[in-house]
C-alpha cells in the first residue's frame, strides 16, 4: 500500500488472480506460535483482535482457535471470500486497510499482521493501530521467512527476484523503519523453526506462483516463471522425483505494547 492507504498494484492484481493458489501454497504456522499468541501477545477467550491484511485466513484460523473474537480486515475481495468460506466461529471478515480500519477507537486487545506488515509499514498504519487498540494492547507481526541457506530455496528466490519491481518485500528490512513509534514500546522478537511439508506442486509451485508480483505478471512472463520453477523441481537432486518435500522456514514473531 502507498502512504494514502491505496493497495499496491502488485497486491491488488496478484492476490485477486491467485487467491486460490495462495490458500493452497502458503505454509501454516508452527505449533509453538500458539503459545506465543497466548503469552506474550495475550490472546484468549473474550479478547478482541484484528487480523490486518488477513489474506485467505491462514493466520485468522490460528487466532480463532485461541477463543478470541477476530475481525479479519482484508481489502482484496477474492482473498476475503476465502476467509468467509472457512466458516470460522467468532470471526467476521470486513473490507478495509491498515490505514483505514472499520473499527471504533480503543476497542481491541491486539492487532496482528501475518505476512503483511511490509505492505503498509509506516506512520499512518501505526497511528491507526494505536487508535483502535486499548492502552496496554499488543501489536504482533509475524512472517514465515524462507531459509535461503538451503541451495534450492536460494535458487527459487533467484528465479523470482528479477520480477519484484517496487513491490514492498520483507527481505529488504524496510518495515523496520516504521519504528520506533511514539505510541508503542520497543519491539521484542522471537524466532521459531518451521517447515512446510507436502507435494512439490503445493509447497513450491503454488507457493511461488502466489507471490503477488509473480501473479500480477502478464501471462507469458508468468508461464515462463512457472516453467523455470518446475524445471528446478524436476532436476535438482534434493527435489527430483520426490512425492513429498520439506520446505524450510524460520518464523519471525515480533510484538510491542501500545502506550
Amino acid at each position: 500500500m502507498d502512504g494514502q492507504g491505496a493497495l499496491h498494484p502488485a497486491a491488488q492484481q496478484g492476490f485477486e488472480k491467485e487467491a486460490q493458489a495462495y490458500a493452497r501454497g502458503r505454509p501454516d504456522y508452527p505449533r509453538a506460535l500458539s503459545d506465543w499468541l497466548l503469552q506474550p501477545v495475550g490472546m484468549g477467550a473474550g479478547r478482541q483482535v484484528a487480523d490486518v491484511g488477513a489474506g485467505t485466513g491462514k493466520f485468522t484460523a490460528l487466532l480463532a482457535r485461541t477463543g478470541a473474537q477476530v475481525t479479519a480486515v482484508e481489502p482484496v475481495d477474492a482473498m476475503r471470500a476465502q476467509i468467509a468460506a472457512l466458516g470460522l466461529d467468532g470471526v467476521s471478515a470486513l473490507p478495509g486497510t491498515a490505514q483505514a480500519m472499520p473499527l471504533a477507537d480503543g476497542t481491541l486487545d491486539a492487532v496482528v499482521c501475518a505476512q503483511a506488515f511490509h505492505w503498509f509499514a509506516g506512520r499512518e498504519a501505526l497511528d491507526e493501530f494505536h487508535r483502535v487498540l486499548r492502552p496496554g494492547g499488543r501489536l504482533a507481526l509475524v512472517w514465515n521467512v524462507r531459509d535461503e541457506s538451503v541451495d534450492w530455496v536460494a535458487a527459487l528466490t533467484a528465479i523470482i527476484t528479477p520480477h519484484e519491481g517496487d513491490a514492498p518485500r520483507f527481505h529488504t528490512g524496510a518495515w523496520r523503519r516504521a519504528f520506533p513509534h511514539p505510541g508503542f514500546g520497543p519491539l521484542a522478537e522471537t524466532r521459531f523453526d518451521h517447515a512446510h511439508v507436502g507435494p512439490p506442486q503445493q509447497v513450491i509451485v503454488d507457493r511461488f506462483m502466489s507471490v503477488s508480483f509473480i501473479a500480477a505478471l502478464p501471462d507469458a512472463q508468468r508461464d515462463a516463471v512457472r516453467r523455470d520453477i518446475e524445471r528446478l523441481v524436476a532436476t535438482h537432486p534434493a527435489l527430483r522425483g520426490k512425492d513429498t518435500v520439506r520446505f524450510p522456514y524460520t518464523t519471525l514473531a515480533v510484538h510491542c505494547v501500545r502506550h
